[in-house]
């Protein structure tokens, strides 16, 4: 699932295969980018923005695109078989003598004006990863809606840019809260964004996402998708449950005993089940 450490490793990626080598190949896959062609240009830069890429090109231009849930782009050399997915996935594809950049399954490609990335990317909180983190602002702004149970207001890319399900699941337990704890009655809310910021540094170097300090395939994870299996920590039994408006719940874990609830009214006394 991408997020915020994926996006890093994937822009990196292609910064490296792409940044000061002209474009011989462009290959835009979505109606409304179909007659584009930058091949000739020069990439100048690949950027992350929290969850979101930013391909800047000689004349101005910024190619934006989000991964989402399973969206991804792969690098290959010159000549090598494509393997990221079956050809009819395939959105974009930019091509330089060397490397060949193909994104699969991208949900948004768009091509702007560079000078217009706030369009896209303005709204974000600060960015967890960026080179301009900002750790007060970022505690400002999620203690901005001190009523907004704290797993939401994580989620939220307005709060903080990076930040996606399994790392919420895993700061909320860290901090030992609960998910539907009002952030106004978070103690010590300033760890939060602190805690947040290491997770993800800790974790953009390496592929598989640790935030036990274990290695082991079957322990890299405090709560997250471990429903139903006793804590690491305590031994009480792994809940889940949905959280969020109805038509966008993100499956919401927790350990009822390390992340007590935060009062009689907490909805996970009696949680629903999980979205399909």
């Amino acid at each position: 699932m991408p997020e915020g450490d994926t996006v890093w490793r994937t822009a990196r990626r292609l910064h490296d295969a792409l940044a000061g080598r002209v474009l011989t190949r462009c290959d835009l896959r979505v109606p409304r980018l179909a007659t584009a062609d930058l091949s000739g240009r020069t990439v100048q830069e690949v950027l992350p923005r929290g969850k979101h890429l930013l391909t800047r090109i000689e004349g101005g231009l910024t190619l934006h695109s989000h991964l989402r849930m399973d969206g991804a782009w792969q690098v290959y050399a010159a000549g090598e078989r494509w393997r990221g997915g079956p050809a009819h996935q395939i959105r974009a594809v930019l091509g330089t003598a060397e490397r060949t950049a193909v994104g699969y399954r991208l949900p948004v490609l768009d091509l702007l004006r560079t000078v217009d990335e706030p369009r896209v990317v303005g709204h974000l909180g600060p960015d967890l990863l960026g080179p301009d983190w900002d750790a007060a602002e970022a505690l400002r702004r999620l203690l901005g809606t001190p009523r907004r149970p704290l797993g939401e207001a994580l989620r939220d890319q307005r709060t903080l840019a990076g930040l996606g399900n399994v790392y919420v699941c895993e700061l909320c337990f860290l901090l030992r809260a609960s998910p539907w704890l009002p952030v106004g009655r978070l103690p010590d809310p300033w760890r939060a964004p602190e805690l947040a910021k290491k997770l993800l540094e800790a974790n953009k170097n390496r592929a598989a996402r640790i935030t036990t300090g274990s290695a082991r395939p079957d322990r890299r994870l405090w709560v997250y998708g471990r429903a139903g299996r006793p804590c690491a920590r305590c031994g009480a039994t792994v809940r889940s449950a949905g959280q969020g408006p109805a038509t966008a719940a993100r499956p919401t874990y927790w350990c009822p005993s390390c992340q007590p609830p935060p009062g009689p009214a907490d909805p996970t006394r009696d949680p629903p089940p999980p979205p399909n």
